[in-house]
């Protein structure tokens, strides 16, 4: 990753842009264990489903039959084979009546980020969640249901508890009254009724509202509705009616993905780490979502400054609450080498001791890499890791001088230059390391991915570059894992499944292009939008700004799909936010770096194309400000958001960090 090149060419740069500098440290972690907490005084019933013998204008599918083919029911179906009883329908119908007294939920149905595939509010709808709620859940999905319990019972102090249903097909978790036995009057979401809601609503009141906060204003992504079978291995239905919510999926992912959305749809003081009196009510209606693109992450380098494995685990919960479902880890580079390797220990004793400055370092032993490893993998994140090679190698060169070209050791790099050093790619003792340390670094990694880095390595002839790379991929593929590899690896030979993550800021490539035709599928990074180690301003503290500033609009208005020439939409993989950390120290500096931008680039990568609108994003990005502050998350409060005035305050408190698997 380039540090000091000449700045690009990148068009004009945002004109409204005023710096916050960072302050305060961490607060307590979404996956903590609760203690025990007196339950906050129960809140009343939220409004009901309108009655099943007469749906509201504003209602649900009637048709037997959409024009789309997909089988619908009427409101007295229920869902399918589930009997409604009367008891459930007089439930609803109380809980209507209650919910017109009480008011609508505050978070409307379509201010999710990222904005979901389809989205239908029933303003009749709301549920209000109170102390007798119990979570239900298909055995598959039980450690789902365990963990939304764990978000859940700290701020409202209820008990939750976890229950087994049947084993199903699909998975299914609901959230319901004790005495209702988890069956809920849902109904299934047809296409037509979705254009409907695309085209804008008919009816006044919340459901026009719920559309202008953040519903899609044109036709979706895919015409029609999926049904349960057609989520694929994240997509996920959530239902929410008066008497619960039911969150269906087809894997534990989508089911989690669900959990999620249903903590975005929560009010903010969801977000608090001790028991408050407030309203719990979640809007009703129906989400049905998948993702855009099967890969969304972001990457951490831990090698410039060292992070200790707490700090990591809170980087994990924030990208598994945005629906990032990879976390590449930048283990090595010329300041210091992060992972131990047990055949040759001296990478991490020797070549971990520094970092950027002078500082300490530190690396992650076996046992904290697994730690890390187990945790995201908990959250449906992907831990994919990077050695660098065959360049930015210089702490390895310092614990292993015989890997150098000149057989001298160099001085430990505390500095941030980049493109002096690299491993002798004519030693075969070279060759012997690479497949050591990938191999065991590969077993550690139970992902499928295994990033070869290979960015920068200026001094190394071109010949020679490509022969290392194309021996070195044939490395990695022996053990079992895919190659992924900055862009640089382009040139070299293709191996199967390889994949080239593009950090450019000119998206006319041919080099790159042409590593596609070949088969290369590409992850996008691009270095003037997703690399949020740029600064937002001017004058913001931290951060670089060779590929230009980089505030929240410029974070989120790209294509990956589109944004490298020559390359069609489906050579691409994904998207990747990097955070290079030469001047982020502190898990505090790496959330506002992160935060608001992080959501972004979230978006991009899951939410239909269709869905993108820069006015309805910041208008629905502005409602997580309270979240974050009232979850300590420390964060930038661009001038581009129209925050709450809550919103404005960056959390100072610290607070402990991820304990818990």
């Amino acid at each position: 990753m380039p540090t000091n090149p000449a700045a690009p060419q990148t068009g004009p740069e945002p004109t409204d842009t005023r710096p916050t500098s960072p302050s305060g440290d961490p607060t307590l972690s979404e996956a903590a264990s609760p203690g025990a907490l007196t339950p906050a005084a129960a809140a009343s019933p939220s409004a009901g489903l309108p009655d099943a013998a007469a749906p509201s204008s504003a209602g649900l599918p009637t048709a037997t039959t959409p024009a789309d083919g997909l089988p619908g029911v009427t409101p007295a179906d229920g869902l399918p084979g589930v009997a409604t009883s009367p008891a459930e329908l007089a439930r609803v119908a109380a809980g209507r009546a209650a919910g017109a007294l009480a008011g609508p939920a505050p978070v409307r149905l379509g201010d999710v980020v990222p904005a979901p595939e389809q989205v239908r509010p029933d303003p009749a709808g709301d549920f209000t969640l109170n102390a007798d709620a119990v979570l239900r859940v298909s055995p598959a999905g039980r450690d789902v249901a365990e963990q939304l319990a764990g978000w859940l019972r700290p701020a409202t102090g209820f008990p939750l508890p976890v229950a087994d249903t049947p084993e199903g097909d699909p998975l299914t978790l609901t959230l319901s009254p004790a005495d209702s036995e988890g069956d809920l009057l849902t109904f299934p979401l047809s296409a037509a009724d979705t254009s409907a809601v695309a085209s804008g609503p008919a009816s006044t009141g919340r459901a026009a509202a719920d559309v202008a906060g953040g519903e899609p204003s044109g036709p979706t992504a895919r015409t029609a509705a999926p049904d349960d079978a057609g989520l694929g291995d994240e997509g996920y239905r959530l239902d929410v009616t008066a008497d619960g919510v039911r969150i269906t999926a087809a894997t534990p992912a989508g089911l989690f993905h669900g959990a999620q959305t249903l903590r975005q749809l929560l009010p903010a003081p969801i977000e608090n780490p001790t028991a408050v009196a407030v309203r719990w009510a979640v809007p009703g209606g129906t989400i049905v979502d998948r993702p855009r693109f099967p890969y969304r992450g972001a990457m951490l380098d831990v090698a410039r400054h060292f992070f200790p494995v707490g700090d990591v685990l809170r980087v994990i919960d924030h990208l598994a609450r945005y629906k990032l479902n990879h976390l590449h880890l930048h283990l090595t580079d010329d300041q210091g080498w992060r992972i131990a390797v047990d055949s040759w220990p001296r990478l991490a004793e020797v070549g971990g001791a520094t970092a950027v400055g002078g500082g300490p370092g530190g690396w992650y032993t076996r046992d904290d890499y697994r730690r890390i490893v187990t945790y995201a993998a908990r959250r449906h994140v992907t831990v994919v890791p990077e050695i660098d090679l065959p360049g930015h190698t210089n702490a390895a060169l310092v614990a292993y001088p015989e890997l150098a070209p000149g057989k001298v050791a160099p001085p430990p790099y505390t500095g941030t230059e980049v493109g002096f050093s690299y491993v002798d790619p004519a030693d075969e003792r070279t060759y012997a390391f690479v497949a050591d340390v990938v191999g065991e670094v590969a077993a550690l990694t139970p992902g499928p991915w295994l990033h070869l880095g290979g960015d920068e390595a200026f001094k190394v002839p071109a010949d020679s570059y490509r022969a290392f790379v194309a021996r070195a991929q044939r490395l990695v593929a022996a053990t079992g894992k895919t190659v992924v590899g900055w862009h640089q690896l382009a040139p070299a030979e293709h191996v199967d499944g390889r994949v080239l993550q593009w950090w450019g800021t000119n998206g006319d490539d041919p080099e790159t292009a042409d590593a596609v035709r070949r088969g290369a599928r590409l992850i996008l990074s691009p270095g003037n939008h997703a690399y949020l180690d740029m600064k937002y301003a001017p004058d913001t503290p931290i951060g670089h700004d060779w590929a230009g500033l980089i505030d929240v609009r410029r974070a989120y208005e790209w294509d990956p799909a589109t944004h490298v020439r020559a390359v069609p939409a489906e050579a691409v993989l994904g998207v990747e936010a990097p955070l290079w950390t030469e001047s982020v120290t502190t898990v505090a500096e790496i959330e506002f770096m992160l935060f608001p931008r992080l959501p972004a680039v979230a978006e991009l990568g899951w939410s239909p194309r269709e869905t993108h609108d820069w006015s309805r994003f910041r208008s629905r990005l502005a409602g997580h400000g309270p979240r974050w502050a009232t979850a300590g998350i420390t964060f930038h409060p661009s001038p581009d958001i129209p925050w709450p005035p809550t919103a404005a305050q960056i959390p100072t408190q610290p607070t402990p960090i991820p304990t818990t698997p």
